[in-house]
């Protein structure tokens, strides 16, 4: 595997949790810490989806958290929701 990825892992009871892992099997401990907040609900694999999307961003970038100013990280989210309105299908459209 050669990029930063959502790694999916079976709790003790069971359940699902998600983590996001670097390229070496590393996990990345500031994202890690928030998504233990969301432990066990779905909202824990939506936050890492979108945080391993931002980690990517910030990698091609050349950017570190401390770097990540609110006018970059505005700019990323609309282009990122420009990409993404581009690729959704309409409700619409025919099969």
């Amino acid at each position: 595997m050669d990029e930063i990825r959502v790694q999916q892992m079976v709790r003790g009871d069971g359940g699902l949790s998600f983590t996001i892992v670097w390229p070496d099997g590393s996990v990345d401990e500031e994202a890690d810490s928030f998504l233990r907040m969301y432990e066990g609900s779905g909202t824990q694999r939506t936050y890492a989806f979108t945080l391993v999307d931002h980690l990517r961003w910030r990698v091609r970038e050349g950017l570190v958290t401390e770097r990540v100013t609110v006018s970059r990280a505005t700019v990323y989210r609309v282009l990122e929701r420009a990409r993404s309105a581009s690729t959704d299908t309409p409700d619409d459209a025919a099969p």
